[in-house]
C-alpha cells in the first residue's frame, strides 16, 4: 500500500488556561446528512485529468467530550463518509499506475476520501450567548482511488492506488446564540496550507435547540459545508477536489 505522508509543523499559541472551563462534564453526539456536489481532477503527475462526478448524499457522525479541567483539551471525533464516483471521455492521454488509458474512450473512477477528524480544542470563550473554540485537528485518511478504462494493448483494465496518513490542521469553531429563541448561528473549520498543497474544511449554519432540560438538550441544524483537497506531488499523487453543498443534522447534548 502506498503511504500518503502528509507532514506539517503547526504551532498555535493556545490561550487555553484563560478559557472558561465547563462546570460539569458534557457529552455531545450528532449526525449530519450532506447533499454534496463534487468537482475536480487527479493524476500521478501535474497533468490532471478532470472527471464528471455524481452528486451524492454523505453521512457524518461525531461525538465530543467537554470537561471542567482547564489545562486538558476537550476532544471531538468525527467520521466523514466521502466516496465519489465519476467518468470522463478522454481527449488526451491519461496515465495512472503505469497504465495509459486510450484516447477517445471512457474512463470511470471511484475515489474514496472517507476520513476521520481527531480534534483537540480549548474553549477560549464560553457563556450562554457566545462560544469560541481553538485547537488542532488530525485529519486521518485511509482511502483508495480506482480507475477503470481501456488500455490500447490489453483492452479493459482496472487499476487503483491506496493512500493513508494524518494531516495536522488548525481548527476553530464559534457559535452565537439569539436570546429567547433557541436559535444560534455557528461556524466550524479546519485548514492546512503548505506550498501548493491545501486542505480546507468548513461549515456554517443555523441551529435550533427545541429540547432543553436537565436530562438532554436536542438541536436540529442546517447549513452549508465545503471541503477542498488540493495535493501537489505528495507520494506521486496530485488532486484538485472541491465538495460542496447543504447539510442537515441533529445534535444531542447530555
Amino acid at each position: 500500500m502506498k503511504k500518503l505522508c502528509l507532514t506539517a509543523a503547526l504551532s498555535m499559541a493556545c490561550a487555553a488556561p484563560l478559557a472558561q472551563a465547563d462546570v460539569i462534564l458534557g457529552l455531545y453526539a450528532g449526525a449530519d446528512a450532506w447533499q454534496a456536489k463534487s468537482t475536480g481532477s487527479f493524476a500521478q503527475n501535474s497533468n490532471l485529468q478532470t472527471f464528471n462526478f455524481e452528486d451524492e448524499t454523505f453521512t457524518n457522525f461525531y461525538v465530543a467530550l467537554e470537561h471542567p479541567i482547564p489545562l486538558i483539551p476537550n476532544i471531538k471525533i468525527k467520521h466523514n463518509e466521502l466516496e465519489i464516483m465519476g467518468d470522463t471521455m478522454l481527449t488526451s492521454g491519461f496515465q495512472f499506475e503505469d497504465t495509459v488509458f486510450q484516447i477517445g474512450t471512457t474512463a470511470s473512477t471511484v475515489a474514496d476520501f472517507t476520513h476521520n477528524d481527531l480534534i483537540l480544542y480549548y474553549e477560549i470563550f464560553d457563556n450562554d450567548l457566545i462560544s469560541i473554540d481553538l485547537g488542532i485537528n488530525a485529519k486521518q485518511f485511509d482511502g483508495t482511488i480506482l480507475v477503470k478504462g481501456v488500455e490500447q494493448t490489453t483492452g479493459e483494465v482496472s487499476v487503483s492506488t491506496d493512500f493513508s496518513g494524518y494531516v495536522p490542521m488548525a481548527y476553530a469553531a464559534a457559535q452565537v446564540g439569539l436570546p429567547f429563541t433557541g436559535l444560534s448561528i455557528f461556524a466550524e473549520g479546519s485548514l492546512l496550507s503548505i506550498g501548493d498543497s491545501k486542505i480546507q474544511d468548513y461549515q456554517v449554519g443555523v441551529a435550533w435547540e427545541f429540547i432543553d432540560n436537565m436530562a438532554v438538550d436536542v438541536a436540529v441544524k442546517v447549513g452549508y459545508r465545503s471541503l477542498v483537497v488540493e495535493l501537489d506531488d505528495l507520494d506521486n499523487l496530485y488532486t484538485d477536489f472541491e465538495v460542496t453543498g447543504p447539510f442537515a443534522g441533529i445534535q444531542f447534548h447530555f
